[in-house]
């Protein structure tokens, strides 16, 4: 069969066939530039899923030597506070020692049933040597000044303040 077209048609026809092609080609085209951006968005997307879990870890590891710090600062606040009461009680027992070894102005003597049993440079040494020989570690009393001791031989350990010679 020999079909007769015209002229008009057949370009008309080629027109449509040129422009289809075109139109197809550039729909390929777009469809290839869109797999491409879609590709570069699924890249991104890992890119900030990778850079998210990072991102906690490092979260994580900050609040973990966060809260270690934490602890550190409590131990070191405390050590401190001990650093100071030490600090106090040292410049405490340094007055004390000064004051003790300024020059004495007297002795103390233990005696034994009236005897003398040692001298001593406080009342308290004085005492912790009657201890150490068996006396009560209760019982001692101050001797009122002016006031008359008892006998001496009544009395089982007596501790006497003796003022050194020279000093007044």
């Amino acid at each position: 069969m020999i079909a007769i077209v015209r002229a008009r048609t057949l370009h008309n026809l080629r027109t449509g066939i040129a422009d289809a092609e075109a139109a197809t080609e550039a729909a390929r085209s777009e469809a290839e530039q869109r797999r491409q951006e879609a590709e570069c968005a699924i890249d991104s997307a890992i890119r900030a899923e990778t850079a998210v879990d990072e991102l906690r870890a490092a979260l994580a590891r900050a609040t973990a030597d966060a809260a270690r710090l934490e602890g550190e600062l409590e131990t070191l606040r405390a050590q401190s506070l001990l650093d100071t009461e030490d600090r106090q009680a040292l410049r405490m027992l340094l007055r004390m020692t000064r004051k003790q070894n300024g020059p004495a102005d007297r002795v103390y003597v233990l005696f034994h049933y009236g005897e003398l049993h040692s001298v001593h440079a406080t009342v308290d040494a004085a005492e912790a040597a009657a201890e150490a020989e068996g006396a009560p570690r209760s019982g001692w009393t101050a001797h009122t000044p002016g006031a008359a001791l008892p006998p001496a031989t009544e009395v089982l350990w007596r501790v006497q303040p003796l003022p050194l010679g020279g000093v007044r």
